[in-house]
């Protein structure tokens, strides 16, 4: 009988092993634990001067208060030192799938971080790097059929597919895509973040890099634990298309993004943005939820600052991606008026100066959480009014009946706009009131969240 019940007890210690426990599975996700909240991105090295889990940990609590419903952690795993950039590398050249990057700290302080995440009601998404490795990663000796070989047998560095030419990241080994048991080993890797983590999710760098089929399987296994919040790097514009983006629960808004920076250097009109609208529109499933964003870590490093790409309008389009269909992404620093390109491959630190812009995310915050206008929700109405000027987008979004409206100028120069909403509003961002006549005139970048 002893032995019987020692048996027992050992097979159901190794099934909890395996099986994840109801306990653990907790902050399942839904479209209404986030409907009125905002993506926050997360780059450990530079939030904080430690630099770890734990010095980002403690702040946790302010971000809520931002309105943030969303981690998410840039790549966590170890870097690879083979071919290594700069002094400690890039994020994306990951040399273990399973293992955590200890520049950043340990399993403990990861479970620390993810626990304190959901104490707050926020999701945790880690980054998923699914297109390549560090060339110190133990697949290039142990399996390197995984990787993509040149004619000579050489595992290479990524290829741009429409010239041929390598993309110049020669500090990361391409995976070979062909190969399944490569695609059923990282699929089991991201499933043991899932049950050995409870991560709330994932955000997939460069989804189109990836075959379609290879997603369909992904999500259906990880759906199989439980609900997660998936991010696509992608749009329906990129290789694989709608397909591929409406797998998972958002994608990110690239013409939108593009067409803010364009019309802040007056390559375009804010009639791109509505055009751009309109398309979204058509072409997205009435689901799918759009990523809008002024910055985040590839825009800030390499792209610019928002101030050097969007100048006097920072606050203007910061403001809009609140409106826009979608949900809004907060690139972390800029809450705190961030104007300096974060170094990629070396330490580096985000000041955190109470600037005007601590305020004006704040207020952004009470306003979405505030009015369920701004929420993401299958009865939200969005329309576009039309106005006589091809520089100024009047919005409109009503629910209930019950309706907010967008107006700005986005140009340098004051604006006269004629639109047929007429009356008394309130103006949300300072609490003043606001006439809207048949004719009016907005200052440079003006703009307004109008309540009747």
């Amino acid at each position: 009988m002893r032995n019987i019940l020692f048996v027992f007890i050992f097979v159901l210690i190794n099934a909890c092993k395996e099986t994840p426990q109801a306990s653990k599975i907790k902050n399942p996700f839904s479209v209404e634990q986030i409907s009125d909240g905002v993506v926050y991105e997360v780059n450990i090295r530079q939030y904080s001067k430690e630099g770890t889990f734990d010095g980002f940990r403690k702040d946790i609590p302010k971000l809520k208060a931002l309105g943030v419903k969303v981690l998410w952690l840039m790549p966590i795993h170890p870097i690879s030192k083979e071919k290594r950039k700069g002094e400690l590398g890039s994020y994306y050249s990951v040399s273990d799938y399973k293992g955590i990057n200890p520049e950043f700290g340990d399993a403990e302080s990861f479970d620390r971080l993810v626990q304190t995440a959901h104490d707050n009601d926020l999701l945790l998404i880690i980054d998923w790097v699914a297109n390549h490795t560090g060339w110190d990663h133990p697949w290039i000796t142990a399996n390197p059929d995984f990787y993509t070989k040149n004619d000579m047998g050489e595992i290479t560095d990524p290829i741009n597919p429409e010239t041929g030419e390598p993309w110049g990241w020669t500090d990361v080994a391409d995976l070979n895509f062909d190969n399944l048991e490569m695609q059923d080993q990282m699929i089991s890797a991201m499933e043991y973040w899932v049950r050995k983590h409870n991560i709330d999710g994932f955000r997939f760098d460069a989804a189109h890099g990836c075959p379609v089929n290879f997603w369909k399987k992904t999500m259906e296994r990880l759906t199989k634990i439980k609900p997660l919040f998936t991010i696509a790097e992608s749009d329906g514009y990129h290789p694989g298309g709608f397909e591929l983006v409406e797998l998972f629960d958002m994608s990110y808004s690239w013409r939108g993004h593009h067409i803010m920076n364009e019309i802040a250097q007056k390559h375009k009109t804010a009639k791109a943005i509505l055009d751009n609208i309109r398309t979204n529109t058509e072409d997205y499933a009435s689901n799918h939820i759009l990523m809008n964003f002024t910055s985040n870590h590839d825009e800030n490093s390499w792209g610019g600052t928002v101030f050097e790409r969007l100048g006097e309008s920072v606050k203007t389009f910061a403001a809009l991606t609140y409106f826009l269909p979608g949900m809004p992404l907060i690139y972390n620093g800029q809450e705190y008026g961030l104007n300096k390109r974060l170094a990629f491959f070396e330490k580096d630190f985000i000041e955190k100066d109470q600037t005007d812009f601590v305020d004006f995310y704040s207020q952004l915050a009470a306003l979405k959480k505030k009015h369920p206008q701004l929420h993401l929700a299958k009865d939200v109405r969005f329309s576009i009014i039309n106005s006589s000027n091809t520089n100024v987008v009047v919005l409109k979004r009503t629910k209930n009946e019950k309706s907010l409206y967008f107006i700005a100028n986005l140009s340098e120069k004051e604006q006269a706009i004629e639109t047929p909403i007429t009356g008394s509003f309130i103006s949300l961002m300072n609490d003043t009131k606001f006439i809207l006549k048949d004719s009016i005139k907005l200052a440079p970048w003006e703009y307004h969240f109008l309540n009747q």
